[in-house]
């Protein structure tokens, strides 16, 4: 479902994930139409990273209880 927001409403991604100054940044370039395609790259990668983060978060807590 993220990454339907992040291809369609990339500012708001960064609001589902808890950056929201990357948010206000990304929705002025998003503003522009050239800024567009560029901020929805940025939405994906900062998606994919963030679940990356979650993961290794989740490895790291099961293996210390």
């Amino acid at each position: 479902m993220r990454l339907i927001i992040a291809i369609f409403l990339p500012w708001l991604t960064f609001f589902t994930i808890g950056q929201p100054i990357a948010g206000v940044i990304c929705l002025l370039l998003q503003l522009t139409l050239i800024g567009w395609i560029p901020a929805t790259i940025w939405a994906v990668y900062a998606l994919g990273q963030y679940k990356t983060d979650k993961k290794i978060e989740q490895a790291l807590g099961q293996k210390n209880t």
